[in-house]
């Protein structure tokens, strides 16, 4: 009987120990898998394309409102909406009754300055009298002038008519009689971001595009860049002329302007390797160090390219970053990297 339980009490022995050594190994299995498991890339330095894409409406490089200062009836339209102007050209002509009117006063104050005159020579008149005179018929042949300005009205400019607001016979009033717009060059004004202000200088080409015409480029020119910088927006206005002798272009197009400042020798990143702390706009990554722990690291980011960014700042050739598996992570923590968890799984087979 004793004999018996002591054979019963090692094989209660031996089975505590084997549960116990089973249990320590599902606690070592436990913490290991634990550990968040991440997939990480290596990240290195290369030449990035410094272009900047911005979008805006084509518009006339000038624009001239036809207009008259006397409000006197159209006598006749010489143009219509589509004509092709040239600069001086007639393109409405006024009633003219005012001038005949004005010819008429002009006259008779030239007599009367004449006969002013003599009688200053004879003593019978004042030299005052002669000056009032001489500035009555000065002003009176300006006035005339200006109406024959403004009877026919010309083109100050070459371009197409765009707008039409009045016929022959109108009494115009409020708005242009005609509305000229030079198409020849045309021009983009872009808003620009202040980052790229040191880059840009006028006579700079530029590539412009437009969705009207698929697979085709345009060429234009930095022209007028805008001295100051909005404080809302913190852009500022750039005008690039385009050329357009075949005509393709038609104001209010829109257009894709490309701006290429040359190139930079800058680390890049997959876009799902960087991450946005809530609330702010700081943008960071988790770098894997050699202890196969993570250092959270700010970066500055500049251009896309694709599905990767530019890093200004923040990083080196060669680092490590977290791609995926970064939700449980936080700075310093333990990590398993994906690809070192499957070898360790084979070779424990």
């Amino acid at each position: 009987m004793l004999k018996q339980f002591k054979t019963f009490l090692s094989l209660m022995l031996i089975a505590t120990l084997a549960v116990a050594c089973t249990g320590k190994g599902n606690d070592k299995k436990e913490t290991k898998e634990e550990l968040p498991l991440v997939e990480v890339q290596s990240v290195y330095a290369e030449n990035v394309a410094q272009t900047s894409e911005y979008t805006a409406t084509v518009e006339a490089f000038k624009t001239n409102n036809i207009m008259s200062s006397t409000g006197n009836r159209i006598k006749r339209l010489l143009v219509d909406v589509g004509s092709h102007v040239r600069a001086g050209q007639a393109v409405v002509i006024l009633d003219d009754v005012s001038i005949d009117q004005q010819r008429i006063t002009i006259a008779n104050l030239k007599r009367e300055l004449e006969r002013a005159k003599e009688l200053v020579k004879i003593g019978g008149g004042t030299q005052q009298a002669v000056d009032q005179l001489q500035a009555q018929y000065d002003a009176a042949v300006r006035a005339l002038r200006n109406l024959e300005e403004n009877t026919v009205l010309t083109s100050p400019i070459s371009g197409v008519v765009t707008v039409k607001n009045f016929d022959s016979g109108d009494l115009p009033a409020g708005q242009p009689i005609l509305v000229i717009e030079q198409q020849q060059p045309l021009k983009v004004v872009v808003n620009v971001n202040e980052s790229d202000y040191p880059h840009l200088s006028e006579g700079m080409p530029v590539e412009v595009r437009f969705d009207t015409y698929e697979g085709e480029s345009f060429t234009g020119v930095v022209h007028n860049i805008h001295p100051t910088i909005s404080p809302a927006t913190r852009t500022f206005e750039v005008e690039v002329t385009i050329n357009n002798q075949q005509n393709k272009i038609r104001t209010g197009m829109f257009a894709r302007v490309f701006f290429n400042f040359g190139q930079s020798h800058s680390i890049v990143v997959p876009d799902r390797a960087i991450i946005k702390q809530v609330g702010s706009g700081v943008r960071y990554v988790y770098v894997l160090q050699n202890d196969n722990t993570v250092k959270f690291t700010q970066v500055e980011l500049g251009r896309r390219i694709g599905d990767r960014y530019e890093i200004k700042s923040g990083l080196s050739s060669g680092d490590r970053v977290v791609t995926a598996g970064y939700s449980r992570l936080s700075d310093g923590a333990k990590v398993q990297i994906k690809g070192q968890q499957q070898q360790q799984q084979q070779s424990q087979q």
